[in-house]
């Protein structure tokens, strides 16, 4: 009896301490691998102990969830993100990307999620109110590289004189030092960008032309797109879309609002 109980002990004493099983349904599945380029917020951008944050980063979460996938989040450069997808290194682009024809010869696209156009930055007191006061002028505009604002300001600017930056941020810098007499990107950026220099900017939100944003798929993955179609759909019904415009946007769903524009998700 005595050596039946010492046996029961060990093997309880075993059981008891063994690790538990840490293995989670999504870790047996391959990982979602996601490009964004961390430089855009409030959807793509770092925190400040350096981790990924933002709407994005956020949608990227539940997306991952919702397949049972754990995720892996690449920074990834604006004009090497769409080779990265066409070379399988990364699975989607969830980077505040704008569906566009020419982009989608060469990748496929989720449904929108977002509505969003472009629009302008100027200095206070600018004699440029509107894209009209930019046509046929000799005016210098600021666009980043490789960017719808970039495309439409090649297209539809005759004899403007372009400013190709690789940075937003020294975009609207070059407005404010007067370097540039516009930048033309889109309006949550254009609206951030006015708060940081409140006294040598003003954002003109009203958009020249109105785009939609949308999740970059390569081409022929019609499951993965599918999925991905499926969890916007239900992400929008649950209103969580609503919820993340509460956490990352108040501020600039208010101004939206005041100024008559439309807010963005759909």
């Amino acid at each position: 009896m005595l050596r039946f109980l010492q046996v029961f002990f060990t093997l309880t004493f075993i059981v008891g301490c063994s690790p538990p099983n840490t293995q989670s349904p999504a870790s047996k599945s391959p990982p979602l691998i996601v490009g964004m380029e961390l430089t855009y917020p409030p959807f793509e951008m770092r925190a400040a102990d350096g981790q990924p944050d933002g709407i994005s980063v956020r949608l990227a979460e539940d997306l991952a969830a919702q397949l049972k996938r754990p995720l892996k989040i690449i920074d990834t450069a604006w004009d090497g993100i769409i080779p990265s997808l066409q070379n399988g290194k990364i699975d989607l682009i969830i980077s505040s990307m704008t569906r566009t024809e020419e982009r989608a010869q060469v990748i496929d696209f989720s449904d929108p999620y977002v509505s969003n156009g472009l629009c302008m930055l100027v200095a206070k007191n600018s004699a440029y109110k509107s894209i009209d006061d930019l046509q046929e002028s000799t005016a210098k505009v600021a666009v980043k590289l490789a960017t719808t604002g970039h495309l439409y300001a090649q297209a539809e600017l005759e004899g403007v004189e372009l400013l190709v930056l690789d940075e937003a941020s020294m975009c609207a810098l070059a407005v404010v030092q007067g370097k540039a007499d516009a930048f033309i990107y889109d309006q949550i950026s254009i609206y951030r960008f006015s708060q940081q220099h409140p006294n040598k900017s003003t954002a003109l939100l009203q958009p020249l032309r109105q785009e939609e944003w949308a999740i970059g798929i390569k081409k022929g993955n019609d499951e993965l797109r599918q999925q991905v179609n499926d969890f916007l759909k239900t992400y929008r019904n649950e209103k969580k879309f609503n919820a993340l415009a509460e956490r990352y946007m108040k501020k600039e769903k208010q101004a939206f609002e005041a100024a008559g524009v439309p807010f963005i998700f759909k």
